[in-house]
């Protein structure tokens, strides 16, 4: 799952959401059929981001597809409030926070 959530790319920042630290949770819950539940836990880099419907729409149809994977809740979060302590060294260096 964290594999298809690094393939999801903030438009205004070429990184993807898993190294800018957007994915505080990602759980999966196995069902009564086999299958799984995906509950996912974003936030963005600033509240008033209007990219927030977009990425979690990415997200969830990304993450949709691994195999297995029935149903996904995506949920925006703001607490805690995103900040760069959350960049993973990989977006530090892109960014040029080096």
């Amino acid at each position: 799952m964290i594999e298809q959530l690094k393939t999801v790319f903030d438009p205004e920042i070429p990184i993807n959401v898993v190294d800018l630290g957007l994915i505080y949770a990602c759980d999966a819950r196995l069902l009564a059929d086999g299958s799984h539940r995906v509950e996912i836990k974003m936030s963005m880099t600033a509240p008033g981001c209007g990219m927030g419907d977009v990425l979690k729409d990415d997200a969830c149809s990304r993450v949709q597809t691994v195999p297995g994977v029935s149903e996904v809740d995506v949920e925006l979060v703001w607490d805690p409030p995103w900040d760069q302590s959350r960049l993973t060294d990989a977006a530090r260096l892109e960014l040029g926070l080096y």
